[in-house]
């Protein structure tokens, strides 16, 4: 019996994977081909550790919104309900967001553009391999309130 989109989204919980290759990625390429930032240092610094605050508290927020709900974070297992306020009644993926910045921001900390150009690979990684199968998994679970929340929010910002 083969698994549909309606059992779960995808088989591994890829975007964790994705965006600590991305760090790793990022890193490697900030330590062996660096790129000097033309911007006053502190600035950057201030800047990315702002970016990475906000991300870890849009994550956190986004994150007990789901608990609250009782249903899934985790991108490999089947949501039990279509969860639409909070962070979600702004962006229908604001983890993915939080993740993002998250990473951006270890560009400012690191004064490395590497980091930056690291988190647009993820993000489009994450578009393709695991918000679209989300997308399917509750377009599945939730037909109708899926047409509703996806018609009236966006999918990033």
């Amino acid at each position: 019996m083969s698994e549909t989109a309606n059992d779960r989204p995808n088989r591994l919980p890829l975007p964790p994977i994705i965006y600590v290759g991305c760090l790793l990625g990022g890193w490697l390429l900030a330590e062996y081909a660096p790129i000097p930032v033309d911007l006053p240092r502190e600035l950057i610094r201030i800047k990315g550790a702002v970016m990475i605050g906000l991300g870890l508290m849009l994550m956190v927020w986004s994150s007990s919104t789901l608990t609250r709900a009782r249903t899934t974070v985790l991108p490999n297992r089947p949501s039990t309900a279509l969860v639409t306020s909070g962070p979600f009644g702004v962006s229908r993926n604001p983890i993915y967001i939080g993740n993002t910045l998250v990473l951006a921001g270890f560009g400012g900390i690191a004064g490395s553009p590497w980091y930056w150009l690291a988190a647009a690979v993820a993000l489009v990684l994450v578009d393709r391999l695991a918000v679209r199968p989300e997308e399917a998994h509750l377009a599945a679970r939730f037909p109708a309130e899926w047409a509703a929340y996806s018609a009236r929010v966006r999918r990033w910002l």
